[in-house]
């Protein structure tokens, strides 16, 4: 694979909420440090969705970052020498984050929150809806054999899954759940399946939640259940503050819930923290994961992935894509670059 010309196709917000757009704009250079990527496909998340719609603000910026694909060119520093030069050519997935290195919580050893960080689609760095875009060299894994496109563009997503499940503490065999039946739940869900616990999956679509009884996961309905407040934790994948406010109303008093979901904010539908208080709610923010955990879970065919895919599309009928990405009867929109 060769890298593109002067020019290339870049799938961008425009900064304006609701306003896409499939651009002509400069091939980039990968700086010292990093490498130059050509992405082979890609899969759209609900944070693209939201960042469309102006949840990180109006400065226009390449979306996407889920993704697998080969590298065409390596730029590494001094200091770096020959070590990443056998990545041209290879097949790879990248962790989001570029990170300084030097501030405080990079030298803590939680770089996930570098005060000085880029995140690939969604903050300072453009995304991979590009036929290339750059990513430092040390953000890189090597995807094995066995794994294939199809599955390795879930890396990303599964590895914030396995974080999730990571982050929660186990008393006895509590009951979980999960609420929101979209890639992000049905990953969760099938993670935590794998721990000493009983877990549900609540979603408002029954299609979705169908793909639940292959993995022996129990799933119900929300309008069939009642609100009772007696789950031990309830994992909020809904990406929505009505999900939030569901879960709050669903935990039991000093339970926990994972907060999965990005959202823009939404005035009509506020989220009131007098329960949290009130029912003394822990409350755990959850955001990515490692790269490694997921690669090897994928090796070992621990997670089905390949039932999440509803839709197949290319980087030229992006704008389309990113539409039907927020129907309701669609999972996981993949586009071929």
């Amino acid at each position: 694979m060769k890298a593109p010309g002067p020019t290339m196709r870049a799938l961008r917000s425009t900064g304006v909420a609701g306003c896409v757009e499939l651009a002509t704009v400069e091939t980039p250079e990968p700086k010292p440090g990093e490498a130059l990527i050509c992405p082979t496909r890609v899969g759209i998340c609900a944070t693209d969705l939201e960042i469309c719609r102006g949840y990180m603000g109006d400065t226009p910026i390449t979306l996407g970052h889920e993704f697998v694909g080969v590298v065409v060119k390596v730029n590494p520093t001094e200091t770096q020498g020959d070590r990443y030069a056998k990545l041209k050519g290879k097949r790879v997935v990248g962790s989001i984050n570029a990170v300084c290195g030097i501030c405080d919580l990079c030298r803590s050893g939680l770089s996930v929150h570098c005060r000085e960080r880029t995140v690939l689609g969604i903050q300072g760095r453009d995304g991979c809806f590009a036929d290339a875009f750059c990513l430092p060299l040390v953000n890189l894994h090597e995807v094995p054999d066995s794994i294939d496109d199809d599955r390795a563009v879930f890396v990303e997503p599964l590895a914030a899954a396995i974080h999730a499940s990571q982050q929660i503490r186990l008393e006895g065999k509590p009951y979980i759940t999960v609420l929101g039946d979209g890639r992000l739940g049905l990953l969760c869900a099938q993670v935590m399946q794998r721990l000493n616990a009983s877990v549900r999956v609540i979603g408002k679509h029954t299609d979705k939640l169908a793909i639940c009884e292959k993995w022996g996961v129990k799933h119900r309905l929300l309008s069939e259940i009642g609100l009772r407040g007696d789950q031990d934790i309830v994992v909020d994948c809904t990406g929505s503050p009505q999900g939030f406010a569901d879960a709050m109303r669903m935990v039991r008093p000093r339970g926990t819930i994972l907060l999965k979901s990005t959202f823009a904010p939404h005035p009509e539908t506020p989220v009131d923290p007098a329960l949290i208080v009130i029912n003394e709610i822990q409350v755990i923010g959850s955001r990515c994961g490692q790269f490694p955990d997921a690669i090897d879970a994928l090796a070992r065919d621990q997670v089905d992935v390949v039932s999440l895919i509803t839709r197949r599309t290319t980087l030229e009928r992006g704008v389309e894509a990113l539409r039907l990405a927020g129907e309701s009867d669609q999972v996981k929109v993949l586009m071929d670059v």
